[in-house]
């Protein structure tokens, strides 16, 4: 099989892919045929080190100081291709869809999973590709919006970057809480925007609509804190998603400045699966190239500025 890896902090180059042997699943475990994967924001800053401000130390001293030592891939989509020894609740070439986590391993022709780990199946709902999209920009946009920022029915959200990953989750998540959504996206993806579910768009270069609202999620950190307060209502709540040591040092005296990292846990999981099932989220897959062509992937996921979620395919995805 085909497996990736990094071979230093780089451009997109310094990701390839080797020959490997297909792994044997031991007890407890299920053996994925990976159909879909998504390329994301997260897997172009790993590969390339390039980190918000007063992250990169950190980032080194967590998964290696020369080169990346995590393997390439966050999350995908397959079929089970083998049981391992005492696996129950799943059987051989069911569809499943999950999550390999920070020390990656989904950019591969097949995978290794606890069966009772992050793992669960594929509704028949989502294409191998959907899934593969389904939980980046999902579970985040979940998490801040409804657990954090605790946006209510009837309250004005601004989405800052409202049609990448994060952005076109949070638009649908808030418009399904009952919000009503402004958002500002580049003139290319602004009927996207308003599909989604925003009512005003403007263009991200030009400022994002008039205030006040009640929460804002920025997404790349576009607006900040300085750039966000003017527009917020007095008891307004910033979401950065995009965040520098310095902001995440800030929001924990600002109790309105929302920063951090969400959970990528079962029950998030499950719930945003149930958000799906409720039409409140579905993915927003953009381009899609073979796996032979993953350093492209990363080329395009390292502009920031791809609408939707990027995946790689591998086989015969449908």
């Amino acid at each position: 099989m085909k497996i990736a890896r990094y071979t230093a902090y780089g451009r997109p180059e310094t990701v390839v892919l080797d020959d490997a042997p297909i792994p044997t699943p031991g007890p407890g475990e299920l053996l994925v045929r990976t159909r879909a994967a998504p390329v994301t924001a997260g897997d172009a800053r790993m590969r390339s080190g390039k980190v918000p401000r007063g992250l990169g130390l950190m980032l080194r001293l967590a998964i290696g100081w020369s080169r990346p030592r995590v393997a390439p891939g966050w999350a995908f989509a397959g079929d089970i291709a083998a049981l391992g020894p005492g696996v129950t609740g799943f059987t051989a070439g069911q569809q499943v869809f999950g999550l390999k986590g920070f020390k990656g391993g989904a950019h591969a022709d097949y995978l290794t999973m606890r069966a009772d780990g992050p793992v669960l199946p594929l509704p028949d709902t989502l294409t191998y590709e959907q899934g593969a999209a389904f939980f980046f920009g999902g579970l985040t946009a979940a998490e801040f919006l409804i657990d954090r920022a605790r946006l209510a029915p009837g309250e004005r959200l601004l989405v800052a970057g409202a049609t990448g990953s994060v952005g076109s989750a949070g638009v649908q998540i808030a418009r399904h809480l009952g919000a009503t959504v402004a958002a500002t996206a580049s003139p290319a993806n602004h009927g996207l925007a308003r599909e989604l579910g925003a009512t005003e768009v403007t263009d991200y270069r030009t400022g994002p609509p008039k205030g006040p609202f009640d929460v804002i999620l920025d997404v790349m950190g576009s607006l900040g804190w300085k750039g966000a307060q003017p527009l917020l209502s007095p008891n307004g709540r910033l979401v950065l998603i995009t965040a520098t040591l310095a902001d995440m040092l800030a929001s924990t005296v600002n109790r309105r400045f929302i920063t951090g990292t969400n959970k990528d846990d079962l029950p998030s999981m499950r719930r945003l699966v149930e958000l799906h099932q409720k039409g409140g989220y579905t993915p927003i897959v953009g381009q899609t190239l073979p796996f032979a062509q993953l350093a492209e992937a990363h080329r395009i996921a390292e502009s920031f500025h791809k609408p939707g979620n990027l995946v790689v395919t591998m086989g015969d995805a449908t």
